[in-house]
């Protein structure tokens, strides 16, 4: 018995499913390619940045290693509540936040960091643990939080303590990365050389000389 040529082999049929598979596959592609060509070009846009992200010292963007972050939450294990992240630069630590349950916040001078941020946080599905805005750290408002993060620049170190010291509330813990908070006393510390974490409380960090009033 023969067949006409008209029928279809069995395995050249296309099933609706397999159209879906392609069709996912497809945008999957495209999805990657789009995420891809974004981080490209916050690259070649943030490689050259020199912008001022904290006004008054020049605070160029340089991403946080997948150590620091997790050196950030092993110094804050067992802190809750709100949380800023101050020169948020793409989010990540913000983010990283809101995935351990902090009400996490960042604030960022540069408008395209911002912008990236908010993306960032919308396809990790916690934008409303995440939030990002666009300010000055130096006008910033610190009392309302319960810990600050901060990956700063050596120059600004010793400013930057002096406002928390005024404007930090009792209790609160700040994690510095990268360089630690001239005549504060950590509580503790994470990591080593590049991606240590000084993790310091309010007030028992602030020594008497330091201290406002003192």
């Amino acid at each position: 018995m023969s067949f006409s040529s008209d029928v279809p082999n069995i395995n050249q049929v296309t099933t609706g499913a397999d159209i879906n598979r392609r069709g996912s596959k497809r945008i999957g592609l495209v999805l990657v390619g789009l995420t891809g060509a974004a981080a490209v070009g916050l690259s070649v846009i943030s490689a050259p940045f020199v912008l001022p992200a904290f006004r008054k010292f020049c605070l160029p963007y340089i991403p946080a290693t997948t150590n620091q972050v997790q050196n950030v939450f092993r110094a804050l294990h067992g802190k809750k509540g709100s949380l800023l992240d101050l020169g948020s630069g793409d989010g990540r630590i913000v983010i990283a936040a809101a995935k351990n349950g902090f009400q996490a916040h960042g604030i960022e001078l540069n408008s395209l960091l911002v912008l990236y941020s908010k993306a960032a946080a919308r396809v990790a599905n916690v934008s409303s643990q995440a939030t990002f805005k666009k300010m000055d750290l130096w006008g910033s408002k610190l009392a309302d939080y319960d810990n600050v993060v901060i990956f700063g620049v050596e120059q600004m170190m010793e400013e930057l303590g002096k406002k928390m010291e005024v404007e930090l509330k009792a209790g609160c813990s700040v994690a510095a990365c990268r360089f630690p908070l001239p005549g504060w006393t950590p509580i503790k510390t994470v990591g080593e050389d590049v991606d240590m974490v000084w993790l310091y409380e309010i007030p028992l960090s602030v020594t008497p000389t330091n201290s406002p009033g003192g």
